[in-house]
C-alpha cells in the first residue's frame, strides 16, 4: 500500500477510538444520576442594593450630538 493510504486507515482509526471512548465516557456520566442543585443555605451571600433617593440625581443622560466644531454649553 501506499503511504497515505496507511496515514489515512490510521488517523479513520483513531478518529474512531476516540468517538467511542466519548460515547462511554458520556455513558458513565450519564449513570452517575439526576442533576440536584445546591441547597440554598450554602450558595454564596447575595448583595442587595440601598434604596437611597439621592441616588435618583444620578441619572444617566445620553450624550448630546453637536456638528463638527460646535461647543456645548454649560
Amino acid at each position: 500500500m501506499e503511504r497515505s493510504k496507511i496515514v489515512a486507515i490510521i488517523t479513520g482509526a483513531i478518529s474512531v477510538l476516540l468517538a467511542i471512548a466519548y460515547l462511554i465516557l458520556v455513558q458513565l456520566l450519564d449513570f452517575r444520576g439526576e442533576m440536584i442543585p445546591a441547597p440554598v443555605g450554602q450558595l454564596a451571600p447575595t448583595v442587595e442594593m440601598a434604596s437611597d433617593h439621592s441616588l435618583h440625581r444620578l441619572a444617566f443622560h445620553p450624550p448630546t450630538l453637536l456638528p463638527l466644531g460646535a461647543k456645548a454649553i454649560k
